[in-house]
């Protein structure tokens, strides 16, 4: 709005509600308008965090997808040298099978 517009807005407001009541009203419109940009500026945050966490979600997706493909010389081979040396692990602590007890009639 410019300079006039306000002027006039002001002119008829004095007008129409008088001295008085004018500075009650001007300071409840503000009250709501604040109320109002307070409220954009909530639902516009949320929208911009919604979007980022979709993105986000979306990048894992993709990450997923491409599995280790991307991945490094190096880490592959850390990867297999870490797998290898799981399952030597497992396989080393197989059960043992009790020795078979012998009779103690025959001592």
């Amino acid at each position: 709005m410019g300079f006039w517009e306000l002027v006039v807005i002001f002119v008829v407001g004095l007008i129409v509600l008088g001295p008085e009541r004018l500075p009650v009203a001007v300071r409840t419109v503000a009250r709501w308008i604040k109320s109002v940009k307070q409220f954009g500026n909530s639902v516009q945050a949320e929208i911009n965090e919604e979007l980022r966490v979709h993105e986000l979600h979306q990048n894992l997706k993709k990450a997923e997808e491409q599995g280790m493909n991307n991945l490094s010389p190096e880490l592959q081979r850390s990867i297999a040298e870490l797998s290898q040396a799981a399952q030597s692990v497992t396989h080393s602590f197989k059960p043992v099978e009790p020795p078979p007890e012998q009779d103690k009639k025959n001592d």
